[in-house]
Formats: C-alpha cells, sequence, structure tokens
C-alpha cells in the first residue's frame, strides 16, 4: 500500500525556505499566487520582502506591475515597514523607488523609521530620511524614532536623526511624558544625553511622574548635562 504524497508546500513557504527558482516556476505556472494571501495576510511580496530577496522582488514586481505595493497584512505591516525592520537595505531601496508610502504604520502605530530606529538599521534610517520620512512620527505610545534608538543607545542613529531630521521635535513627550532626554538618562546612555542635550533637550522638562530627566540620571551624568545646558 503506497504512502499519501505528502502535499506540496505553498508558495509563501517556498519564499520562506529560500527556494527561489522554485517560487518563480511556480508564479510562471500559476499567476493568481501573486495576489495569494497566508494566514496572517501576508502576500508572496511580504515573504520577499523579509527574506531579503531582491531579485525576486523585482521578478514580483514585474510580474504585476499593478500590485498595491502597500499592501497590508493582518497587523497592518507594508512590506516596506517588513523590509526596514528585517535590515533589507536594497528592499527598501527599491519599494521606495516605486512608490511605496514612507511613513505607513502597522497596527501598533509603528513605521519603517521607528523599526529601522530602534532595531539599529544606520542605512535604512539614513535612506527614509533622505527620502523624507517623518521623523517626529508617533506610534501608539507616542514615541518616536528619537525615542526609540536614545532609549537602546544607538548612538549613531541619534546623531543622525539630530543632524538630518527636519523639524525634529528633541522635546517630544510620549505616553508617559517621558522625553527621549528622559529614556536616555534613565538608561545611563550617556553619548545620547549629551547629544540631546546639545540638540536642545530640556533637562527640566517633568513627565507626568513629575521627574525631569536629570532625576532619573546618575550623579555624574547629571552634572554633566546640567554643565552642558548652561553653556549652550
Amino acid at each position: 500500500m503506497s504512502l499519501p504524497a505528502k502535499p506540496s508546500p505553498s508558495i509563501h513557504t517556498v519564499i520562506l525556505q529560500g527556494d527561489i527558482l522554485r517560487a518563480q516556476d511556480m508564479i510562471e505556472k500559476d499567476e493568481k499566487l501573486l495576489k495569494k494571501t497566508d494566514d496572517s495576510g501576508r502576500l508572496p511580496l511580504h515573504w520577499a520582502a523579509s527574506t531579503g530577496h531582491k531579485e525576486f522582488v523585482e521578478f514580483l514586481l514585474a510580474k504585476a506591475p499593478n500590485m498595491d505595493i502597500d499592501a497590508t497584512d493582518d497587523s497592518n505591516l507594508t512590506p516596506l515597514v517588513i523590509a526596514a525592520a528585517a535590515g533589507r537595505t536594497d528592499i527598501v531601496r527599491l519599494l521606495l523607488a516605486k512608490g511605496a508610502d514612507i511613513n505607513s504604520q502597522n497596527s501598533g502605530g509603528h513605521s519603517a523609521l521607528q523599526y529601522a530606529a530602534s532595531k539599529n538599521h544606520y542605512d535604512i534610517v539614513e535612506l527614509l530620511i533622505t527620502n523624507g520620512a517623518n521623523v517626529n512620527i508617533t506610534d501608539n505610545l507616542n514615541a518616536t524614532p528619537l525615542h526609540r534608538a536614545s532609549s537602546q543607545g544607538h548612538t549613531k542613529i541619534v546623531r543622525l536623526v539630530l543632524d538630518k531630521g527636519d523639524r525634529i521635535d528633541v522635546n517630544a513627550r510620549d505616553s508617559a511624558g517621558n522625553t527621549p532626554l528622559h529614556l536616555a538618562c534613565e538608561e545611563e546612555r550617556v553619548e545620547e544625553a549629551k547629544m540631546l542635550v546639545h540638540h536642545g533637550g530640556d533637562i527640566s522638562k517633568e513627565n507626568k511622574a513629575k521627574k525631569t530627566p536629570l532625576q532619573y540620571a546618575s550623579e555624574n551624568l547629571a552634572a554633566v548635562l546640567k554643565n552642558i545646558s548652561e553653556n549652550l
């Protein structure tokens, strides 16, 4: 008695496994697969953006020139946001060139720039800012990309956002009333805190707990920041 044949893997599984030649062959034989979503609402384009196969992304876009490049999955993630979060610089560049919405946000309010800043993808942050991404965009907790980079100690990205961000709000408040400087001080991010103060970060601004950034800083850091502020 012969065993039943194993079901063929879905187009999404084939892409995720990195078998791009097989994925291309499947689509050549059935172009309806271009619009096939998986259980999370993702198209082949979402998975191609995630896995970093630029040539395959180009193939998909050429096969379906009228494809919605900003199609969202069940979490409201677009291919651009997915590519930015995954650190796929070439694909971010390609999707932007094709007109992807640079400020699209997922269900949590996270944009491509917020993910890139949080995950320390410097080249992508630079690419997004250069192409006009909103540097003051906020997520559902009112946190900006600068909040994320400052709290996590991504020094180069903090410098980039401060230097190249158009009309950056250095004292933006999140849902707890914290500015990026509050978070940098709380996490003892010395270089980030110093840069923020040099760019106008307010050492006296209180959050909802009625605390200033200096009240979260170590004694040494508080003294340094106070000195910078007084000598600006």
